[in-house]
C-alpha cells in the first residue's frame, strides 16, 4: 500500500543513504523493518490502547481536525 508521510529532510537524507548502502532503489523496506520493529516492541496493553483509537471521533469531528492541522500548516516556516 502506498502512503505519504511527512518526515524531517534529516531522516529523509538518512533513509537515502542507508538505502543506497544497502543497494535499495528507494527507502519503503528500510520504514517498513522500522514499524515492524516498533510495533513489535509495544506492550500488550500499549498495543491494545492504539487498537483502541479507531474510530474514536466521528466524521464532523475528523473534517475539524483536518481543518485546524490544514490551517496550522499554512503557518508553518520553511528555512
Amino acid at each position: 500500500m502506498r502512503t505519504t508521510v511527512e518526515i524531517p529532510d534529516h531522516l529523509h537524507e538518512t533513509l537515502i543513504r542507508l538505502a543506497r548502502r544497502r543497494g535499495l532503489r528507494g527507502f519503503s523496506q528500510l520504514v517498513e523493518e522500522a514499524l515492524d520493529a516498533y510495533l513489535a516492541d509495544l506492550s500488550a496493553e500499549e498495543a491494545a490502547l492504539l487498537l483502541s483509537l479507531e474510530s474514536s471521533i466521528d466524521d464532523s469531528e475528523e473534517l475539524e481536525m483536518r481543518r485546524r492541522i490544514e490551517e496550522a500548516r499554512a503557518t508553518w516556516r520553511v528555512s
